[in-house]
This record gives structure tokens, sequence and C-alpha cells, in this order.
């Protein structure tokens, strides 16, 4: 940062040489134009493209600050017991959210999202043919943990749960018989998901494999997933569920578009939604409260169904 002549910042090469105390007086106006600055400068996207940064990606840089200054301001103790900070320039700065109409997000929701069948076609591919297209080095990391990876995908997309909650689940928090799992929701809140027996039948052939592949034991308490690493075991990360999910769905859709887990669950609640247009379920099966969210996924059903009028209507025209 530039130092202003009103006051400000001294420069610094690098932002790890930036002391705190230059964040705890930074004035406002040099904030502001931070964030304008990023605004209005173009990056590069690719030898032939530049753009500037949305507004979606300039609230999550805002956000990130303010939870760090937060941070600093309000939970941060020294030996002393005093914060860091005692004052939070980054209080001043709003995050101005992007007015959309639902109908407008359920659209662009829909587009990002497996349609149709295509959420089984992913299932089956990543099962029988996704082997096919790696190198021999490559295929022996997949089949080592192709059981554990397959049981992921199949949870995801048969539950709807976050990723947290997947990440989460202990060997305690499984029941075969009544096809059910235990969650912990936001606000640490227990909860029960029903999922159909075909995704209990993934976990169990996972299952089958787990302890001799990832030294796992049976005891109740052990996380569920676990991850190998330079041959040490431990319980599988937000981030590496993140990355396989992207992994497949990059792969599966030929390069061209790869998908987070949270899609996976949108994916999950709009075929819910299509295949019971029950809305009290869905909010119940996703752990929402607010029917708003839910909302969601009857206009993304309802786009759907909109398609489909009008290609019967192509259909109609063509054999007239």
């Amino acid at each position: 940062m530039e130092e202003k002549e009103s006051g400000g910042c001294p420069p610094s090469d690098h932002v790890k040489n930036i002391h705190h105390n230059d964040l705890a007086e930074l004035p406002l106006e040099l904030a502001r134009a931070y964030f304008k600055k990023l605004e209005e400068e173009e990056y590069e996207v690719s030898k032939y493209e530049k753009k500037t940064r949305s507004k979606s990606i300039i609230n999550r840089k805002k956000s990130a600050l303010r939870s760090l200054f937060k941070y600093l301001t309000t939970q941060y103790e020294d030996s002393n017991g005093d914060p860091l900070f005692y004052r939070n320039v980054m209080q001043k700065i709003p995050v101005i959210k992007e007015k959309e109409s639902l109908n407008a997000r359920s659209n662009k929701m829909a587009n990002t999202i497996f349609q149709e069948n295509s959420d089984v076609d992913f299932l089956y591919y990543v099962k029988t043919q996704y082997e096919n297209e790696l190198s021999e080095r490559k295929k022996s990391y997949f089949l080592r943990d192709k059981e554990r990876d397959y049981a992921i995908l199949s949870l995801l997309l048969g539950s709807g749960i976050r990723v947290n909650e997947l990440v989460e689940l202990r060997i305690r928090d499984l029941n075969f018989e009544n096809n059910t799992i235990s969650v912990i929701r936001k606000g640490d809140k227990k909860d029960i998901v029903t999922v159909f027996a075909e995704v209990m039948d993934d976990i169990e052939v996972y299952l089958s494999i787990r302890n001799q592949r990832y030294k796992g034991t049976n005891a109740e308490h052990e996380y569920l997933f676990l991850s190998k690493y330079n041959q040490s075991f431990s319980p599988i990360t937000i981030r590496t569920v993140q990355d396989l999910v992207r992994k497949y769905t990059k792969a599966f859709n030929n390069g061209k578009r790869s998908m987070s887990p949270h899609k996976l669950r949108h994916t999950y609640a709009t075929t819910l939604m299509d295949e019971t247009k029950d809305l009290s379920l869905v909010m119940e099966q996703l752990g929402h409260t607010s029917e708003t969210t839910a909302l969601l996924y009857v206009h993304t059903s309802q786009e759907k169904a909109k398609r489909a009028a009008e290609a019967l209507a192509d259909r109609r025209k063509r054999l007239k």
C-alpha cells in the first residue's frame, strides 16, 4: 500500500512485513481506495482476455477482511487480556449484495447443477469409465480411493448434506437398519437424515475396505471417511472432498465445467422436489429453517417443466 499524504501505512514489499499496528490505524479513505481499485482494475483471465472483478468477488474479499478485523477486535487477546485492535475500520466498509429475484437466482442455479438424470450418469461414469481415461500412475491412486470417493459422491447426491456435515460423520452416525445418518447441522443441532438403501450399500462397500486400506477400526467414535497421505492416516478434510468433487465432475463434463459439493446438494434438493413436490420435506432433509431458500428448488423444477413444455410444442410443430 502506498503512503498517503493524509497519513497511512508505510509501504511494505510483502504482506508478511505489514505490522498489525498499521492495520489497526488504517485510514478509512485508504481502505475505500483499496476496494475501489479492486473493482476497477482488470486482471488477466487468459493470454487473450482480461476482465474486471464481479461484485460477488469483491464482496467475498470484503467479508473476509471484515471477519478478520472483527476477530482481532472482539475475540483475540494478548497476554494482558487486551484485544489486538481497539478500532475496526472494516466495520465501516459495507458489503452491498447484488439484488436478484428468486426466479433469477433459480435460473442461475439451474445452469450449474446436474439436470434430468445426469446425476445418475455421473455416478455410473465414476464407477465404470473414469479409470479408463487415466495414466497407469493416476489409475493406481484412483483405485486406492475408488470405494471411498464413490461412497462420498453417492452420499452427497443421495442425502443433500453439507460438506462439513459429511467430514464430521462418525461410525456411530450410521443406521443401516433404518437407512439414516445422524448429522450436526448449523448451530450444533443434531439431525437425522433419511437416505435410500443404495447409498447405504455404497457406504458398506467402502467400509469393507476402510480398515485395511486406511488403518481404521470399528470404534464408534472414529470418523467415517479417512484419508491417506505420505503413509499417514487421518480424517478426510473439507478441502479434500471439494477437490475430489471438482476432479470427477470436471472429467465428466469433458473438462469444461467443474462442480462443488454445494452444487451436488442443490442437485439433490431439486431432484427431491421434482419427485415429491413436498416443500416441507425438502426443508427437513436439507436442514433449512427458511422457506425462501427451499423455494429456489421449486422455481428450478418449474423452469425444467417450462423447457419440457417448449420442447413438446416444438415437436408438435415439426410433426405438423
